[in-house]
């Protein structure tokens, strides 16, 4: 074996990490008797060799080997290289992708079709590996064929033959979702597998066999599914609760997600519905004042994010791998989680032992645009989202070998001990991403789990309850209802899993209301967590309560506040409960006024200034003058933007800070100015004073810097009719949000509404990022004329039953309450002309 191996020039090479010499110990390592010497090998083929889905020269170097190691009957684990050598050959580059290939792209995607040629032309001993008598093996060859085999025809045939043969249940079902995989590769062939799947669906089968038929049917045929799927799944989920429990799976090779890398399988392409999510890829950027770092995926941290008054998540990892911290980012008093995991392989990534990639260097830059403060946070993961192991065909002994896939091949074990049909939850994901926009067969579906008396089919039918309603608009009331029902099992982790979905619904977590202020009563010790990495967090169930507006959550925000560290997001929360928890007050003032004013200034009193202004406690305003005045130099540019902010929300209570606001004014064109200009008008009103200040403040080099001057100037009307020619000059600028800012600042300082729409309605097709902020002007403008184009694009967005903001594998923490906002603003500016009201559509909300 491995002839040749040591003529190859590896150094010569490089993979993820440096020099690829060390390429030749990992094959024979893959070969290794040992089978922690086996897992490291696997670990550093997907850390490295093939990180991320990366193709190398030396992951095309490894190739032959890796036939090598397949074919060889005294190898072990071969499966997990039948696993590894499908990923490596399984990308498919289309004419859209070859259009789209930058120049630094191009010797990439020449190692990319290098690799698929290769596999490909190897793919004819996956024929003979279907019959391997090894398990693990026979697991991962049916879908190697359905990927790579250039025959889909003599594929699907085998895998027919195979299945009546096949002992293993779990085998089985894998030549089911490769038939699948072949009727979504060759479209031809789909009326030919969806005909034997209905087959398999309908006949006297196992019940997992029936419910893999319908999961791989909704994903490739999704007409032919029986009109009944609902009550059909239903029973065979319970006829498989009542069959004898089967032994513990082998177990299974967990790695080829464990860096990002693609599953060839697509089985797993989730909808949001509980794996893991990737990293926002939107249209267009969201508007800079509120997008995370999160969401950005630049590694510039929570910081930017946080003079947005976006509520993110510090420490959260996103897209390719940076960290979005909790420092910066609070800047905008953005409401956070600490650790929270967001991205493809960045996320897995961070958990990694001996391979783990070095952090990206966070980037530095000044805060960004202050923002309504309660913006759309962070692109995270569930936090007990079920890791979405991609390959399923290693099944050897464990091994305790501390390396990320050993991680990740503990991780289900450890979510469901005892769970005798772990693949269950794989296939109902796989329904539920082919059932896509069935909106309502899913929710009954996702209710049917929820009554079920299997506690391990709960947790996921609560996971993916969270993933469609993130994605998809309904009547939720029945399903918001029993997800609170998990709330009181003793099973702390689907308790905790149902306060994670409803902190993430808002006002749609209604239903649910009395069951967490129970949970609430009954876990004090969970109002406030602590995290390794940065402040503590409110609870999950202390947040859910809060958003809903229910003053049952006072009382833990209360003792919050009495913590030596306050939680970083206990502001949000009360702004959420606004009059409710004006009792706190009091408390908000003297932990302001205990705040040293060195370092760390910032991130004590963030939470506490975000606090007053959700209060408009202008009784506060001596604290948060001691504040502006002596805000240090680290970090003083945020801790000053949230004390204004709160001055601001004071109005004429804060009078005392006039003084320091137009000492503060003196430097037209800053960004201190421009805030001190705005606070000094909600408190005095002196139009005088600070429209010369904001004029200046138009003419900005920066376009942060413009647009804060230009929703100024838009909050003094018609005092501020002189700028209007130069907000007309700004409706053809290049930067969206800044054309969208001074469209809406012109009508409100001219009352002319006509060159405003036609803006707002081009920014509202180009970007759905803009869509909340320009639905908020159209429904203070009055009448939406019948018939107008506003009309229609607002009759348009509620006839959808897709989220606006909705992504394929990712989403933001606000995700559900931004799309919710949209739905109201656009029923409320179609209301006022008499239509819009009531169903808009039979899939999606109601008014």
């Amino acid at each position: 074996m491995f002839s040749g191996i040591d003529e190859v020039d590896w150094a010569s090479m490089e993979h993820a990490y440096g020099p690829a010499d060390d390429v030749p110990e990992l094959l024979r390592g893959l070969a290794s008797d040992d089978p922690a010497e086996r897992e490291t090998a696997l670990d550093g083929m997907y850390g490295a060799v093939h990180h991320q889905g990366d193709v190398y020269a030396c992951t095309l170097a490894c190739i032959p080997f890796l036939f090598e190691l397949v074919v060889d009957p005294g190898v072990q684990d071969r499966g997990c290289v039948v696993e590894l050598l499908t990923s490596i050959g399984g990308f498919d580059l289309d004419e859209d992708d070859e259009d789209e290939i930058d120049e630094d792209e191009i010797e990439g995607a020449a190692n990319y079709a290098m690799a698929a040629a290769a596999v490909t032309a190897g793919a004819g001993v996956f024929f003979e590996l279907i019959a391997d008598e090894d398990p693990g093996v026979r697991l991962a060859a049916p879908l190697a064929l359905a990927t790579l085999h250039r025959h889909p025809v003599r594929v699907l045939a085998l895998l027919r033959e195979r299945l009546p043969v096949e002992p293993d249940e779990e085998v089985r079902l894998a030549l089911v979702e490769a038939a699948g995989r072949v009727a979504l590769r060759h479209r031809p062939l789909a009326g030919r597998v969806a005909e034997w799947l209905n087959g398999l669906a309908s006949r006297a089968h196992t019940p997992g066999l029936r419910l893999a038929a319908l999961a791989q049917l909704a994903r490739c045929s999704p007409d032919v599914l029986p009109g009944d799927v609902v009550p059909v799944v239903s029973g065979l989920l319970r006829e498989m609760r009542a069959a004898p429990e089967a032994p513990p799976a082998p177990t299974e090779c967990a790695a080829t997600e464990t860096n990002g890398a693609r599953e060839p399988g697509g089985a797993r392409d989730l909808d949001g519905t509980g794996g893991l999510g990737g990293a926002r890829a939107p249209d267009s950027a969201p508007e800079p004042g509120r997008e995370t770092a999160a969401e950005a995926g630049s590694g510039a941290g929570a910081g930017a994010g946080a003079a947005a008054g976006t509520e993110s998540k510090p420490g959260s990892v996103a897209g390719t791998g940076a960290v979005a911290g909790a420092g910066a980012g609070a800047a905008a008093g953005t409401e956070s989680k600490p650790g929270s995991v967001a991205g493809t392989g960045a996320g897995a990534e961070s958990v990694a032992g001996s391979w783990s990639k070095p952090e990206s260097k966070p980037e530095s830059g000044a805060a960004a645009d202050p923002g309504p403060a309660d913006g759309s946070g962070a692109m995270d993961q569930d936090p007990d989202s079920e890791p979405v192991a991609a390959s399923e065909g290693c099944r050897s002994e464990q091994v305790a070998a501390p390396t990320l896939v050993g991680q990740l091949r503990a991780l289900p074990a450890q979510d469901s001990p005892g769970h005798g049909t772990p693949w269950a939850a794989d296939l109902l994901r796989t329904l539920h991403v082919g059932l896509d926009d069935r909106v309502g067969d899913r929710t009954a579906l996702l209710a049917d789990q929820l009554r079920s008396p299997d506690r391990w089919q709960r947790i996921d039918a609560v996971r993916m309850s969270g993933g469609l309603i993130r994605a998809w608009r309904g009547p939720y009331e029945e399903l918001v209802a029993l997800v609170g029902d998990q709330l009181g099992d003793p099973e702390p982790r689907l308790a905790e899993a149902a306060s994670h979905v409803l902190e993430e619904l808002f006002r749609l977590a209604a239903p649910a209301a009395d069951a967490l202020a129970a949970r609430l009563a009954a876990d004090p010790g969970g109002w406030v967590k602590a995290w390794a990495g940065g402040p503590p967090g409110l609870g999950s169930t202390v947040k859910a309560l809060a958003r809903l507006g229910d003053p049952r959550a006072v009382p833990a925000l209360a003792a919050a506040l009495e913590l030596p560290q306050v939680a970083h997001d206990v502001g949000f929360a009360v702004g959420h409960l606004g009059a409710a928890a004006r009792p706190l007050a009091g408390a908000l003032r003297r932990r302001l006024a205990e705040v040293e004013l060195d370092e760390g200034a910032y991130d004590r009193a963030s939470p506490l200034l975000a606090g007053l202004t959700g209060l408009r406690a202008g009784e506060a305003a001596p604290e948060v003058l001691r504040v502006l005045r002596g805000a240090p130099a680290y970090r003083g540019d945020w801790l000053r933007t949230a004390a204004l902010r709160a001055l601001a929300s004071f109005g004429p209570a804060a009078r005392e800070a006039v003084p320091e606001l137009r000492a503060l004014i003196r430097h037209p064109g800053t960004a201190a100015a421009t805030e001190a200009a705005e606070a000094l008008w909600a408190i005095s009103g002196d139009t005088g004073a600070v429209l010369p200040v904001l004029i200046e403040g138009l003419q900005s080099d920066q376009v942060h810097g413009r647009r804060a001057a230009a929703v100024a100037l838009g909050a003094l009307g018609p005092r501020a009719e002189v700028v209007a020619p130069r907000l007309r000059g700004l409706l053809a600028h290049d930067e969206l949000w800044l054309r969208v800012d001074a469209a809406i600042a012109l009508w409100e300082v001219s009352g002319r509404p006509r060159e405003t729409t036609e803006v707002l309605l081009a920014a509202w097709e180009r970007s759905r990022h803009v869509r909340v902020r320009v639905a908020e002007c159209l429904a203070r403008m009055g009448p939406v004329p019948e018939g107008s184009a506003a009309a229609h694009v607002l009759r348009t967005e509620l006839a959808s039953v897709r989220r606006h903001n909705a992504m394929d594998g990712g989403y933001g923490s606000h995700d559900i309450h931004e799309d919710e906002k949209l739905l109201t603003l656009c029923r409320r500016a179609l209301r006022r002309t008499g239509h819009g009201t009531g169903r808009e559509t039979g899939k999606g909300t109601t008014a």
